[in-house]
């Protein structure tokens, strides 16, 4: 009776949950120390405050790798979950014309202070041609932004091509991680420890493959900071299975 009230009266919160207002050191030396504090145990919610998340939007941003987010998170919130969801603008806060055309109004500044958990998602990652991730690389200016973010508490989080942006960054080098297929060998040989899983978590470093990994990624999150029996409501009322492994490194 819950998830159906919930279907019915708070589905549209949930996706108003996200407002358009929209660390992990690089390399391994910092990252046992990292890990442990950056992971907290399932089910601690009830003793923290609110878990703040921030997702980064840019100029060609796959919707999907971001969206899958939105959604998860705004269900989860829905269900008792106590997080913020918030879009945040790369560079000038206004609309972002994403990968496919979507336009999506952004009204948060660069703010990752403000952030315990903070998502690059991905997107337009073959040609500088056109807006995306690979035009933000030759850019420069958001790797950098990215490596200035590093702190001890934040957890930085990379979906699909967006892990790129963390590789350009430094933060992946020598830590285990993973990215869409297609960019796998790039993240190699930046330094990456390439890891098989769909989502790799590495204490305040999580990846995940491509595009709909998303999903997977958020899902887990939401077990990670709030317990395995809300992530499973959140994976029913989507009618969604998640799929491939978590990687962690052994204990």
């Amino acid at each position: 009776m819950r998830r159906r009230n919930l279907i019915r009266t708070s589905l549209a919160a949930a996706t108003g949950a996200v407002t358009a207002t929209t660390a992990l050191a690089p390399g391994a030396a910092h990252a046992d120390a990292a890990r442990a504090a950056a992971a907290p145990a399932a089910g601690d919610a009830a003793r923290r405050r609110t878990v703040r998340i921030q997702l980064v939007m840019f100029e060609g941003v796959e919707e999907l790798d971001f969206m899958a987010s939105v959604e998860v998170f705004g269900l989860a919130r829905a269900l008792g979950a106590d997080l913020s969801c918030t879009l945040v603008a790369a560079h000038e806060t206004g609309t972002v014309t994403a990968g496919w055309g979507t336009p999506i109004v952004v009204e948060r500044a660069w703010s990752p202070r403000d952030a315990d958990v903070m998502i690059v998602a991905g997107g337009g990652y073959r040609t500088a041609e056109q807006p995306g991730v690979r035009r933000e690389i030759e850019r420069g200016v958001l790797p950098a932004k990215l490596a200035a973010a590093v702190r001890p508490g934040l957890v930085v989080v990379g979906v699909c091509t967006g892990v790129m942006l963390l590789s350009a960054a430094g933060i992946t080098r020598g830590r285990p991680c993973t990215t869409h297929h297609r960019a796998v060998e790039d993240l190699r040989a930046q330094g990456g420890l390439v890891r098989p899983g769909r989502v790799v978590d590495d204490g305040d470093l999580v990846t995940a493959g491509g595009v709909t990994s998303g999903l997977d990624l958020s899902l887990w999150l939401v077990e990670r900071h709030f317990g395995a029996e809300l992530a499973v409501e959140v994976e029913e009322i989507l009618e969604y299975e998640r799929r491939g492994t978590v990687w962690r490194p052994a204990r």
